[in-house]
């Protein structure tokens, strides 16, 4: 069995956030995992990914020496191509101080890149293991592009990559087929939508690379605003020929915020509790502007390409909005989006690049990291005192517990890996009423009371609820809900433009997971339930059933499913006559 351990650093030369390990066995996926999962910093921020790497090995067992190539989605040598734009924002600097620092600091950078540049991952490899296996450099937008393709059903596709950067390059369309991937166009840093949309996120209070989300759902709270829009208009340009770099043209973020506060001659906002219209309707115009550029984009080479089959990935494509309106273009016959769109995924694309892509299986859920068998879990219990029941009809008694109102952790099988929670780190609740949304949002996730929630349904009540209902396992897709089925699943209806972003489940994907959505429909008459992440505002998803028990009893939850053990808290109101014990000491 021959290994391949891909890794996504965020240190030095390979960006600053979401690092990520992936272990392959002859092109086949066998685990991957975040880094952000076992050190519990979101994102993991200027984090090499030890932990992830060490997590990987310990699954199958083995040293680093088995490995027998390690890949990185990042090929310094190519940041050469931007190394005027570094020149030229280096002599806008207004001290000469910093001029020499920054000059300092690129040429640092171009030497480490084109003579050294695995360097720094080899020293940090070797505290791991020795000898370490040989490394190779890949292109980080063809590693997201790998991701799009190699696992989807396709055999010929336009792929659009489109993020803050890579090397070089910030959004990219490539023609996939059964030989592999040919580069079609390439718009360079710092023209990326990227950066556009962290500069409109910093500007409105949120952080780049962690706020962006969050700005695409309060788009829909905003209206048409002509003059927003005109001075935008103005500033940037939109359509196949794009050009953000009013915006985006100098380092970070931080010159596109001082030009929004110019442009609309207001400063940026400073809390994120609740926004006003100026807000809202900035937040809509930034989205709009981003769908109908993407959107000419692929309408555009489908077209030239002669293919309706789309492959999407990279940090913009977690934009499940701008997936909805790629969706529903008339050039687009198929869709397949990585649903570890962001630089987690690149550990993925890295490790299937050298695979063809009929080598590599179609892609049918994303539970690859570790997983923790029920003597685990009852011993870990049993030694802190905590009591447990272990219902025979474990599904139907917890859709029970859901229908008669309570909040409950759902922790089973193995982790997921993406941003999403898919049925195995959640926190599900009623769909029926707002009143569920409102209680996740106030007690149990701690964050702003307009955020909304997302559903899970069986799949094959999804043609009942969705307009133009397709496959959605991942929660990456957005769905205009029919309006006779909106008040069964008020809660996870967007207010603002009555969209859901479902997660359809089968019973192939996840079997127990659908059984309680069933149990929920045979009690309810309704096959769906409000399913969002386990964990607190601002942690990472839990991976271990210590970090669920930790969060349970900080958090607004009634009940907590460890695998087939059921917890929970003594006197909770959403469990007075449901029969169940409470989780005093043994």
């Amino acid at each position: 069995m021959t290994y391949t351990l891909s890794l996504k650093p965020a240190i030095d030369l390979y960006g600053q956030h979401d690092p990520s390990a992936a272990l392959f066995a002859d092109g086949e996926l066998l685990f991957a995992i975040e880094e952000e999962r076992l050190t519990r910093e979101k994102h993991a921020v200027d984090t090499f990914p030890e932990q992830a790497i060490r997590a990987c090995l310990e699954y199958e067992a083995i040293e680093l020496a088995d490995v027998e190539k390690i890949v990185l989605p990042y090929q310094p040598k190519l940041r050469r191509k931007i190394l005027g734009h570094y020149l030229r924002n280096t002599f806008q600097l207004d001290s000469n101080l910093r001029k020499i620092s920054h000059l300092q600091n690129v040429a640092r950078d171009q030497f480490m890149a084109q003579f050294a540049p695995t360097r720094l991952v080899e020293n940090r490899l070797e505290r791991i293991g020795m000898p370490v296996p040989p490394i190779e450099c890949r292109p980080h937008h063809e590693c997201h592009a790998v991701s799009a393709f190699h696992p989807s059903s396709f055999d010929e596709a336009m792929v659009l990559t489109a993020d803050a950067k890579g090397e070089y390059d910030s959004t990219v369309i490539w023609h996939a087929t059964s030989d592999g991937l040919t580069r079609v166009r390439t718009y360079k840093h710092p023209n990326s939508w990227g950066l556009f949309y962290a500069a409109i996120t910093n500007y409105l209070g949120y952080r780049m690379f962690n706020g962006e989300g969050k700005v695409m759902g309060l788009a829909p709270y905003g209206e048409e605003n002509p003059e927003i829009e005109a001075r935008l208009r103005r500033t940037i340009e939109t359509g196949v020929d794009y050009d953000v770099t009013g915006l985006t043209g100098r380092w970070g973020t931080e010159h596109g915020v001082r030009a929004l506060e110019d442009l609309f001659d207001r400063p940026r906002s400073t809390t994120t509790e609740a926004f006003d219209q100026f807000e809202k309707d900035l937040a809509y115009t930034a989205q709009k502007l981003l769908e109908e550029s993407v959107s000419a984009i692929v309408q555009e080479y489908t077209g030239k390409l002669d293919t309706g089959n789309v492959g999407l990935a990279g940090g913009v494509i977690l934009n499940c909005k701008l997936n909805k309106a790629i969706m529903e273009l008339p050039s687009v016959d198929e869709l397949f989006i990585q649903p570890v769109a962001h630089d987690a995924g690149l550990a993925l694309g890295g490790g299937w690049i050298d695979r063809h892509p009929d080598e590599v299986a179609p892609m049918r859920d994303v539970y690859f990291g570790p997983q923790y068998e029920t003597d685990h879990i009852r011993q870990l219990l049993e030694t802190n005192k905590i009591a447990y029941t272990e219902p025979d009809d474990l599904e139907r008694q917890v859709a029970e517990l859901i229908a008669d109102g309570a909040l409950v952790g759902w922790f089973q099988g193995r982790l997921e890996l993406g941003p999403r929670a898919l049925g195995n780190r959640s926190i599900l609740a009623d769909p029926r009423t707002t009143d569920s949304r409102d209680r996740v949002n106030r007690f149990v996730k701690h964050r702003e009371e307009w955020r909304p929630f997302a559903p899970s349904m069986t799949r094959s009540a999804a043609d009942d609820y969705l307009e133009n209902a397709t496959d959605s396992p991942y929660m990456i897709k957005t769905f205009d809900v029919k309006p006779e089925r909106r008040d069964e699943m008020s809660a996870v209806v967007h207010p603002g433009d009555d969209t859901t972003r479902p997660q359809t489940v089968t019973e192939e994907q996840n079997p127990r997971y659908h059984r309680l959505l069933t149990a929920f429909e045979e009690i309810s008459g309704v096959p769906v339930l409000l399913n969002t992440s386990f964990n607190d505002h601002a942690e990472p998803i839990v991976n271990t059933p210590t970090e669920a028990l930790k969060d349970f009893y900080g958090m607004g939850l009634d009940v907590l499913v460890l695998e087939d053990l059921l917890v929970t808290k003594p006197h909770s109101n959403s469990l007075e006559g449901a029969g169940i014990p409470d989780a005093r000491c043994l």
